[in-house]
C-alpha cells in the first residue's frame, strides 16, 4: 500500500517490511532448526535421499548463499572466521533472543504480561583479563538462554539416538537421510559456545538452573517425537 500511496519504491517498502517483521521470521526458523533433529528421532526425512537429482537443488542452494556470503565479507577485507561468527550467530539470535522477544509480545497482546525493560549487567574487558576468555560467550540465569541450550540437547539427543540406533522404525521404506544428519551437526556447530559453556564454570557456564529447564523441554520434544 505504501508503495501506491506514499509513492516509494517497491524496494525501499520490501526494506521497511523487513524491519518490521524481522523478529517474526525467528518462528519459522525455529521450525526448522528442531525439523532435522525431529527427522533423525521419528526416522523420517524432509530432504531429497543422495541417489535423487533433486538432492543438487537444496545443495546449490547452500553452497550458492555461503559462497555469496563469504565472498562479500572478503571484498570488506573480513576474515573467514568473521563470516563464520556471523553467520551462527543468526542462528543464535533467531532462536534465543528473537524467539524469545516474540514471546513476550505475544504475552502482552494477550494482557498475559506486561512489558518490562529490564537494564542487565554488560561485560567489560580490563587488561587483567585472561585472554584465553575473550572470544568466550558469557551466560547466566535468564531465560533467555533456554531456547538455544534447549535446542543444542535436542540436537545432541538425536544425534546419539542415530549413533546408538535407538529411533523409531521406519515407515514407508524411507528412514533418516545423509542430508538431516548433516543439517543436525551443523546446527551443533553453530551453538558450539552452548555446548561449551556446558562443561564451563562461572559466567562462562550455563547455569544449572538453565540447564534443567533446557533439559526438561528436551526430554518433552523427544517423547513427542517418539509418541
Amino acid at each position: 500500500m505504501a508503495t501506491l500511496t506514499a509513492k516509494l519504491q517497491f524496494r525501499m517498502c520490501l526494506a521497511y517490511l523487513w524491519v518490521l517483521i524481522w523478529g517474526l521470521h525467528s518462528v519459522p526458523e525455529l521450525c526448522y532448526v528442531v525439523l532435522p533433529a525431529y527427522c533423525i528421532l521419528t526416522h523420517s526425512h524432509f530432504l531429497p535421499k543422495v541417489e535423487e537429482p533433486a538432492i543438487w537443488i537444496p545443495i546449490a542452494i547452500f553452497v550458492t548463499f555461503n559462497l555469496h556470503t563469504l565472498r562479500e565479507y572478503l571484498k570488506t577485507d573480513l576474515s573467514i572466521r568473521a563470516c563464520w561468527n556471523n553467520l551462527r550467530m543468526a542462528r543464535i539470535t533467531a532462536a534465543s533472543g528473537h524467539i524469545f522477544g516474540v514471546f513476550i509480545v505475544v504475552l502482552k497482546l494477550l494482557g498475559i504480561a506486561d512489558t518490562v525493560f529490564e537494564v542487565t549487567q554488560k561485560d567489560q574487558s580490563s587488561d587483567s583479563d585472561d585472554k584465553g576468555h575473550v572470544t568466550k560467550f558469557t551466560f547466566n540465569g535468564f531465560a533467555v538462554f533456554v531456547p538455544g541450550t534447549t535446542l543444542l540437547l535436542v540436537h545432541l539427543i538425536a544425534l546419539l539416538a542415530l549413533l546408538l540406533r535407538l529411533q523409531s522404525p521406519v515407515h514407508g521404506g524411507h528412514g533418516v537421510g545423509i542430508g538431516e544428519v548433516f543439517c543436525s551437526q551443523l546446527m551443533v556447530l553453530c551453538f558450539w559456545p552452548f555446548l561449551k559453556g556446558l562443561f564451563e564454570k562461572g559466567k562462562y557456564g550455563i547455569p544449572s538452573s538453565t540447564i534443567v529447564k533446557s533439559a526438561a523441554l528436551a526430554s518433552a520434544f523427544v517423547l513427542f517425537c517418539r509418541s
